[in-house]
């Protein structure tokens, strides 16, 4: 089965129209997706996807914020299980209000934390309210 073309989400299809999504999707097609709450906020833009090698999962998705804080980009790792897909409108969704991601746990670009540190990734769940998987 050849991919010969694209749908408007950037995933593959073949010559049938047939392809892998929404249910399996590259990263690429995500990365820069916005990111809203239930109250159609908008809350940041997908940067990176961090995979956690021991167990093939996405452990988080890197999103920044700097679009609506008006400040230089601060980085916060969402857990993967505090995002849900909305294919539909080619974004995620998140239930979370606005005014708490400024006070996140989060990081520059330059300073990426250690975030094996099991210390590190309780304290970003508790805040998101998720558990490690």
């Amino acid at each position: 089965m050849s991919y010969e073309e694209r749908d408007d989400y950037g995933m593959y299809k073949n010559k049938h129209g047939k392809g892998p999504g929404p249910e399996l999707m590259g990263a690429n097609t995500l990365i820069g997706d916005h990111v809203h709450n239930l109250q159609n906020e908008h809350l940041g833009v997908i940067k990176e996807f961090m995979v956690d090698m021991r167990t093939g999962t996405i452990a988080y998705a890197v999103m920044s914020s700097s679009r609506f804080l008006g400040l230089g980009e601060r980085l916060f790792a969402v857990p993967w299980q505090a995002l849900t897909l909305d294919p539909r409108h080619k974004r995620f969704t998140m239930d979370f209000p606005k005014e708490r991601i400024a006070s996140a746990p989060g990081f520059d670009t330059d300073h990426w934390p250690d975030m094996a540190d099991t210390r590190w990734t309780g304290e970003v769940h508790a805040y998101f309210g998720t558990s490690p998987a």
